[in-house]
């Protein structure tokens, strides 16, 4: 088994890596998030995804790109950190840091083979357009009722009382 440090990869040679498990006919499955704070409903969602292929690449938002979605408050846990708790589930075979606000650039360089996103996104995946022209498909993965970061954090509050 990798180390977590193994899986996370720079943008610019993930492509080329890309590259090498198209030629081994491999099936890359790409999806994306902020995982700020893991949850189960995050473990099912990973699953579901890495169950469409041989390979899951996990594009995950930076810092900058998580405060400007969800605020400043967040994200709780820096993007190393998230990085790194990814990048040791078994599930997840590469985690690469992504700026953008959305991932159709990434996307667009990497061109995976299924393109994974919570059914609650199913109105606009990003990236869906490249994907598709390029034989590729959109699985749209379940959510896991009551189970969302701004969810945990609010149980976190109500216990501390803040």
């Amino acid at each position: 088994m990798r180390k977590p440090a193994d899986k996370i990869w720079n943008r610019t040679d993930l492509p080329q890596e890309r590259q090498r498990l198209r030629d081994q006919d491999g099936v890359v499955v790409f999806t994306n998030g902020c995982f700020d704070i893991l949850h189960s409903g995050h473990v099912d969602y990973l699953n579901f995804a890495r169950q469409q292929g041989d390979v899951l690449i996990v594009g995950l938002n930076s810092d900058r790109s998580v405060k400007q979605g969800k605020g400043d408050l967040r994200p709780v846990n820096d993007e190393q950190e998230r990085a790194t708790v990814l990048a040791a589930l078994e599930c997840v075979d590469y985690v690469v840091i992504f700026d953008e606000d959305e991932p159709a650039t990434l996307i667009s360089e990497l061109l995976p083979d299924v393109l994974v996103k919570g059914e609650d996104w199913a109105h606009y995946v990003s990236g869906r357009e490249v994907v598709e022209q390029h034989g590729g498909r959109v699985a749209l993965a379940p959510l896991v009722a009551g189970r969302s970061t701004t969810g945990t954090i609010e149980r976190i509050c109500e216990v501390y009382g803040r």
